[in-house]
């Protein structure tokens, strides 16, 4: 038997191993298709780009220690809040109008609060000084999880204070993203545990370990006061968010500050994201979870918060999403920097946009990214067919994440339209049911589509042949991203 031979038999079988792993490692064709095509056209370099990022981990050990920590943590906790959730629904039921089977959609885990106070946050410039203010009023703890944090300007502003107040006695903790934040780790991660803080990574990242942790990101941007102020949003902690200089890339993002009982689910989800990370088994106190109020709220606004992540049983986010776009009646008007749908999501759309809803959606003109760019593109004659609006902005880069349904609700979050948001990282969505928050997200979309350019069919029709083609073998590649 030659070496050759040999090799070659070795590496059928791998081939062979390897699709078999596909066709069983997931639940759903069109991802198992992709890797399949992958793997077949390109043996070696699938091979190793399916076992570094592709492998399904959801159901392995890593996440199901995750997965039993989070409900042994916090049992009181779950039984006390979701009794005031189920109490709130039952509430607001008339208000909620038909958006009332949204609201109740995850009523068993994903809890729902009435009377908060709820402010958008338009742009760095809006976000870090609100941020700042409220962690020098921190007077217990304070709590930040962040899929990127940079040791620059104001990453070094926020890290000053954070130092500042653990020397005042205020309990400081802090979860960062091992890829995403990779900049930190060797000086400003030192400089913070050294003052006191407490700094832990979000899976971190060792070579034997890359594969699946690589691929499952804490995409969050999270940061909790006290347990009764919360932010979140698509806004990293990042120079790059902050607008001083017309000489730099505009950057367009939006965030939330919730003061109320809606960031007892924020601080839910730091909290069990902390004790997988540090292994310190916090438990429930109302230091961290203060009995819901509705004093000092007036006429607060009804907040729900949907977390998903490879340790969920469902795709909660995407399934939100769906059913908000389901039960949509007049308009869907959605921003989004990376527009890579399932065939699900599409669907919904494309169903809402041929019954009569305008559906409306903002994405990048400048990119980050071509190869997403493109693939993004792949989609558009499809739904420019069927009535659905697309545009694309002309000012700079467009990060937000955020939607808003028939002046009623809206969301704002951390999550993308893409696989990687809805299988494969950990994040983080709010839905506001407000009529007046909706009219200023929807403000918001309003102002930006004066920066934007509407694509409309009979232009896109005409594009060269050439771009629809790499389009679409692109597409055929979406379901990796």
């Amino acid at each position: 038997m030659s070496i050759a031979f040999l090799i070659s038999t070795l590496y059928g079988v791998a081939v062979l191993i390897t699709c078999l792993r596909i066709i069983l490692d997931s639940n759903t064709p069109s991802k198992s298709l992709a890797y399949l095509l992958l793997v077949l056209v390109f043996p070696l370099f699938g091979i190793i780009f399916y076992f570094a990022v592709g492998s399904n981990y959801r159901k392995h050990k890593l996440y199901n220690k995750k997965i039993v920590i989070d409900k042994q943590s916090y049992p009181e906790l779950e039984e006390q809040i979701s009794t005031y959730s189920t109490n709130a629904l039952r509430r607001q039921e008339k208000d909620l109008k038909h958006f009332y089977p949204l609201a109740s959609l995850f009523k068993h885990k994903q809890y729902a609060f009435h009377n908060n106070q709820v402010r958008l946050l338009i742009n760095g410039e809006s976000k870090f000084p609100e941020v700042i203010q409220s962690l020098a009023a921190a007077k217990k703890h304070i709590h930040l999880e962040y899929y990127i944090y940079e040791n620059d300007e104001i990453g070094q502003a926020i890290a000053e204070l954070l130092m500042e107040k653990a020397n005042q006695g205020v309990k400081v903790r802090m979860i960062y993203d091992d890829f995403g934040s990779r900049g930190i780790k060797r000086n400003l991660v030192k400089r913070l545990i050294d003052a006191g803080v407490e700094v832990y990574p979000f899976y971190k990242i060792h070579f034997p370990l890359f594969a699946n942790r690589l691929n499952y990101r804490n995409h969050r941007k999270i940061v909790v006061i006290d347990g009764d102020v919360g932010f979140i949003g698509g806004i990293n902690v990042s120079d790059n968010y902050i607008n001083r200089s017309s000489d730099r890339l505009f950057w367009r993002d939006t965030h939330l500050k919730i003061s109320g009982a809606a960031v007892l689910s924020l601080q839910y989800t730091f909290l069990t994201d902390w004790n997988f990370c540090s292994g310190q088994g916090l438990s429930f106190s109302e230091e961290f979870f203060p009995r819901p109020t509705s004093e000092g709220f007036g006429e607060g606004h009804y907040v729900q918060v949907i977390s998903s992540g490879p340790d969920s049983d469902y795709p909660n986010i995407l399934y939100s999403l769906i059913q908000m776009i389901a039960l949509a009646k007049t308009e869907v008007n959605i921003t989004n920097p990376y527009f890579i749908p399932d065939r699900t999501f599409l669907d919904a759309l494309k169903v809402a946009a041929l019954r009569g809803v305008r559906i409306r959606l903002l994405v990048p003109g400048v990119s980050d990214s071509w190869f997403v760019n493109s693939t993004s593109q792949s989609y558009f004659r499809e739904m420019l067919e069927v009535g659905v609006e697309i545009f694309r902005y002309q000012k700079g880069f467009v990060h937000a994440k955020t939607l808003v349904c028939d002046k009623q609700v809206s969301v704002v979050g951390t999550a993308n339209l893409d696989n990687r948001s809805f299988e494969l990282n950990f994040e983080t969505n709010a839905i506001i049911y407000s009529p007046s928050v909706a009219a200023e997200v929807q403000s918001a979309f309003d102002r930006d589509l004066d920066h934007s350019q509407q694509i409309l069919l009979e232009d896109w029709k005409e594009r060269p042949g050439y771009l629809t083609l790499i389009e679409k073998f692109l597409q055929l590649f979406a379901p990796l991203m």
